[in-house]
C-alpha cells in the first residue's frame, strides 16, 4: 500500500487539530475510568503457559488463537506434538494473529499461517477463517512421514516452504508450552490475568463455540453456567480453552478436576467438584 502524502495544514489549523485531539483523549479517558474504574485500567491483560520451570506469555487474542489450533488437534485425535508444530509455526508467521495482509515474499499470504491462495491453500475467505486454516495446516502436516520425530523447524518448513525456515525453531519452547497446556497434557498450566468483564456472557454461546472446535459435547446450560461431562486430557483441554477464551466470551470461572480458575483472582485453586465434570460460568452484569 502506498502511503498517503502528509497533509500540509497552516499553523492555526494544526493547533486546532491538536486541541481537538487532546479534548478527545481527555473525554475518552474520563469515560474509560468511569466505566472500568481506575484499578481496572492498570491491569495488563496477559495469558501465561507454565510447564515445568518455563513460562511463556501471550495476549488474550493470541492465546485464543493458540487454543483453537490446539483444540483442532484434539478433535482430530492428533498428538500434542502436532499442536506444538502448528502453534510455533503460527507464532512465526503471524504472531498468532489473524492478519489480512502478506509480505514481499508472499503478497497474497493471509491468516494465522500466512497461507497463500496462489499455492492451493484455499480461497482468501477460507484462509482468513482460523478453523479452516488450522485444519488445512494439519491436513498437510499429517502427510509428512514421521513428522512427530522431526525437529519443529523441519516439520514446519515441509508444510510452509518458507523463505526463512530456521526461524520456526525460535518459537519451539513457547509452542511446546502452550500446546501442552491447551491439549490438556499439562493440567492447570494456563492462567490469564484479565480485567473484569464489561458485558454479560451467554453460556449457550460458550457451548456453541466449544463444539465448533471440539465437536459435539452434549453440555447442559444451567442459567449462566455450562456443565460438561468430560474426562482426562480432553477435560483439561476444554477447561484451559475456556480460560483462553475468557476475555472474548465473558467467562468468570472455570472448575474441573478439583481445581478452579476464577477471573477476579487468577490462578487455579482447590475446590470441590464432581469427578469428570467441567463447569464454565459466564458474567451476569445487570442492565
Amino acid at each position: 500500500m502506498t502511503p498517503k502524502h502528509p497533509f500540509r495544514a497552516g499553523r492555526r489549523r494544526r493547533w486546532a487539530a491538536a486541541g481537538l485531539s487532546g479534548l478527545v483523549v481527555v473525554v475518552l479517558g474520563a469515560v474509560a475510568v468511569h466505566q472500568l474504574g481506575a484499578p481496572e485500567l492498570t491491569v495488563r491483560e496477559r495469558c501465561t503457559a507454565t510447564v515445568g520451570t518455563e513460562a511463556f506469555g501471550l495476549t488474550p487474542v493470541q492465546t485464543r488463537n493458540a487454543a483453537l489450533i490446539a483444540g483442532v488437534a484434539v478433535n482430530r485425535g492428533l498428538p500434542a506434538r502436532a499442536a506444538s508444530i502448528a502453534i510455533a509455526t503460527a507464532v512465526q508467521e503471524s504472531r498468532l494473529e489473524n492478519i489480512d495482509y502478506g509480505d514481499d515474499a508472499g503478497p497474497d499470504s493471509r491468516g494465522l499461517f500466512q497461507q497463500r491462495p496462489s499455492q492451493g491453500w484455499g480461497t482468501q475467505e477460507q484462509i482468513m477463517t482460523p478453523l479452516y486454516a488450522a485444519g488445512a495446516f494439519y491436513d498437510a502436516l499429517v502427510q509428512i512421514p514421521g513428522y512427530e520425530a522431526l525437529p519443529i523447524t523441519e516439520a514446519a518448513q515441509r508444510v510452509q516452504r518458507s523463505a526463512y525456515p530456521a526461524a520456526y525453531a525460535d518459537h519451539e519452547p513457547e509452542g511446546r508450552a502452550f500446546a501442552s497446556a491447551l491439549t490438556g497434557n499439562s493440567p492447570a498450566a494456563l492462567d490469564c490475568t484479565l480485567r473484569q468483564p464489561s458485558d454479560s456472557g451467554d453460556a449457550r454461546t460458550v457451548s456453541a463455540s466449544a463444539e465448533e472446535i471440539f465437536g459435539p459435547l452434549g453440555g447442559v446450560v444451567d442459567g449462566r453456567r455450562l456443565v460438561l461431562e468430560v474426562g482426562g486430557t480432553t477435560g483439561w483441554a476444554l477447561a484451559q480453552w475456556a480460560v483462553a477464551n475468557a476475555s472474548a466470551l465473558h467467562i468468570t470461572s472455570v472448575s474441573y478436576s478439583g481445581l478452579e480458575w476464577v477471573r477476579a483472582d487468577g490462578g487455579w485453586e482447590p475446590t470441590t467438584t464432581e469427578p469428570d465434570t467441567l463447569t464454565i460460568t459466564v458474567a451476569d452484569i445487570p442492565g
